[in-house]
């Protein structure tokens, strides 16, 4: 059984949270995100600067996508 990898900030560097982020995405829509605005066109805003606090290490990836969808949820 495989263990997964902590993806908390405390337990990845900044190039693997980078990785994290793209590889979520990409398995998500299935579309390459280099040059892609996919997202934007979905009212979400660019990718990079959606995720860009988690990459950055100030937000974990739960609270981006809280905040994201809190205006959505009632």
């Amino acid at each position: 059984m495989e263990t997964r990898k902590s993806i908390l900030i405390k337990d990845t560097t900044r190039e693997e949270r980078e990785q994290i982020v793209y590889q979520a995405l990409w398995g998500f829509c299935g579309i390459d995100c280099e040059f892609c605005s996919g997202c934007d066109n979905r009212g979400g805003g660019v990718v990079e600067s959606i995720y860009q606090p988690y990459i950055d290490g100030q937000k974990e990836i739960c609270e981006i996508n809280a905040e994201y969808k809190a205006p959505f949820v009632r």
